[in-house]
């Protein structure tokens, strides 16, 4: 079978360029690292492409994460996702594909990469493993890491394992970065669904003093007197 290539991904993905679709794609990156370059591309094509190239071997997807053109990052990281849920996956192209997130985090820079992929590639990855490497992340300066420590818990969550996604929040419950509180506030809420005793007794300890775009989004499925409990005792009224 012949191999999936990098350059035959980047050739179709520049067939699908959209104008009007650019100013979209360029306001939904948050990365202040410079050399970034837009095709103006929507979501859904670039996911139907990842599907399409799904078998393409980890040394090419690397090459696609080392691409300037953020839309053909997203698909490197969108075929990593397919990849590691796909059930047929074997073990060790399910360790390459979380060696390769790992090692080429400074390519996945922008929070929807990390949310297309950390779930299942990492999450899922470190689901019946130590999990060690996701509090390394969590302490580490680059927003995107912290950001991967969080998001990766949702596997964790779906399978109703809960304490890593609270250990970790506490680690980023004084995070400065909205893009850090939003998923903290996210992933504690829906941990919260599975048990919201979980939840509250987090939320008792650190509401006073967290962020409070954190607090809103870690509230948001609560009722309005438990939302206003938790707001009257949060400090930060203007954050």
């Amino acid at each position: 079978m012949e191999t999936l290539t990098s350059e035959q991904f980047i050739s179709e993905l520049v067939l699908k360029k959209d104008e009007r679709e650019l100013a979209s794609v360029q306001r939904s990156y948050r990365d202040e690292a410079p050399g970034n370059k837009f095709l103006g591309i929507r979501m859904k094509n670039i996911f139907e492409l990842a599907k399409k190239y799904m078998d393409m071997p980890a040394a090419e997807i690397a090459k696609l994460l080392a691409s300037q053109y953020y839309e053909a990052r997203v698909g490197a990281v969108s075929i990593m996702d397919f990849k590691a849920r796909a059930k047929n996956t074997p073990a060790e192209v399910k360790k390459s594909l979380f060696d390769l997130y790992i090692s080429k985090h400074h390519r996945i820079n922008n929070w929807d990469m990390v949310d297309r992929a950390a779930p299942y590639v990492v999450g899922g990855y470190l689901f019946d493993k130590n999990r060690e490497p996701l509090y390394r992340l969590a302490a580490s300066k680059n927003v995107w890491e912290r950001r991967t420590a969080i998001v990766a818990t949702y596997y964790f969550i779906r399978m109703d394992d809960l304490q890593d996604t609270f250990r970790i929040a506490e680690l980023l419950v004084n995070d400065d970065h909205d893009l850090i509180q939003k998923a903290v506030g996210s992933w504690i809420r829906e941990a919260g669904k599975k048990d919201k005793l979980l939840l509250t007794g987090f939320l008792d300890e650190h509401a006073s003093g967290m962020p409070r775009t954190m607090l809103r989004y870690a509230i948001e499925k609560m009722n309005d007197k438990e939302k206003q409990h938790y707001l009257s005792v949060n400090k930060n009224q203007s954050k």
